[in-house]
């Protein structure tokens, strides 16, 4: 393992966290029966990886203590598979089909097709 990376995703995994806890607080409200704030979080992290992977494969020299800071750990704090999991059980147990369903196929479609957009964005540069 290779300390300089290491530091680089603890730093970024510390960053991602605390944009995560901000962009989601931001836009979810109390009264919200529809976990928004990570829904945006995880399709907004989705466009962001890829024109990170885009911009480095293609347009930019990337070190790789920079790329793993950007990617494992900026967005890897950034966007969580685990509060995704977490807001659907509670949706589910909750009786809301539907609004799981919808969150559950929105936030795989949507993050993804945003990751795509973000590929496609810096191919088009």
């Amino acid at each position: 393992m290779q300390p300089g990376i290491i530091l680089a995703v603890a730093i970024g995994g510390a960053v991602g966290s605390l944009l995560r806890y901000f962009v989601a607080s931001a836009i979810q409200q109390p009264t919200m029966q529809f976990p928004w704030g990570i829904f945006v979080v995880n399709i907004t992290g989705g466009f962001i990886m890829g024109v990170i992977v885009e911009l480095s494969a293609l347009k930019l020299q990337i070190s790789p203590e920079v790329r793993a800071f950007l990617t494992i750990g900026i967005l890897g704090g950034y966007t969580t598979f685990s509060t995704f999991s977490l807001d659907s059980a509670l949706l589910i147990q909750r009786g809301a089909y539907m609004a799981a369903a919808g969150y559950i196929i929105g936030s795989t479609v949507l993050s993804i097709t945003a990751l795509f957009a973000g590929l496609a964005l810096v191919r088009a540069l």
